[in-house]
Order: C-alpha cells, then sequence, then structure tokens
C-alpha cells in the first residue's frame, strides 16, 4: 500500500494574477449582448431607415458595441491584465479585422464595377416601383 498524502489543490482559477470575472459581469454582459443584437434585428425588421446606408451604419455600429461588450465582460480584456498585452492584442486585432473588411468591401466594389459595366449601379429603381410589390 501506498501512503501518498493528498495535498489540496489550489483552483485552478485561484492566485494567478487574472480577472476571471463574477456572476454579476457575466450577468451584464450576457443583457448588454442581447438588447445589442434585438434592436438591430428590430430596425432591420421593421424595414430600417429610408436610406440604407443609415441602417447598415447602425447595424454595424452595434456589431462594433457588441464586440466590445464581449471583449470586456468575457473575454476580461483590459489595460491592466497581462501587463497590458491583452489590450496589445485587441488593439492589433481590430487592426487586422479592419484592413480585411475595408480590403474585402473594396475588392467587391470594385468587382462588381468592373464586371458589370453594363449596368447602371446609382440608379437603379427599387423593387416597390417596377411593380413587384404590388
Amino acid at each position: 500500500m501506498s501512503t501518498h498524502s493528498i495535498e489540496p489543490q489550489p483552483h485552478p482559477e485561484a492566485h494567478d494574477g487574472h480577472d476571471h470575472g463574477s456572476y454579476r459581469s457575466y450577468l451584464t454582459g450576457f443583457v448588454l449582448s442581447v438588447i445589442l443584437t434585438v434592436i438591430p434585428f428590430a430596425i432591420v425588421m421593421t424595414g430600417g431607415f429610408e436610406s440604407r446606408a443609415v441602417t447598415a451604419l447602425v447595424v454595424i455600429g452595434f456589431a462594433v458595441v457588441q464586440i466590445l461588450v464581449h471583449m470586456v465582460y468575457f473575454l476580461h480584456m483590459n489595460s491592466k491584465s497581462d501587463e497590458g498585452w491583452t489590450m496589445l492584442s485587441m488593439i492589433f486585432t481590430v487592426i487586422v479585422v479592419v484592413i480585411m473588411l475595408a480590403g474585402s468591401l473594396w475588392v467587391m466594389f470594385n468587382l462588381n464595377a468592373n464586371m458589370m459595366p453594363q449596368m447602371n449601379h446609382g440608379d437603379a429603381p427599387a423593387a416597390e416601383t417596377q411593380g413587384f410589390g404590388s
């Protein structure tokens, strides 16, 4: 028989210098995430604003805020944890995402303009004026 003593193991999240959040912070993050999902969904389902560009910008704005809520409340990213390295990695991630989105939109716009030159994209009438809705 072995006489190994069983030593109490420290909790894996204890004393490692990280902020792992509380029940209240997770609940706050969840509520904010739901609100930031429901509002754009309601805007789009009710027809949005008169300008499609304004509707798209509002939905994108809510998406950006929701990303920040997820990073703060669920990933616990702030300027104090890990001596600021999580904030630096977040800034780098934001820069890479902006470059990817801007590049993708630029490429898609140019492909649309150059592959379909016979179409006049600026004067396209709405579907309702063509008799499709009536």
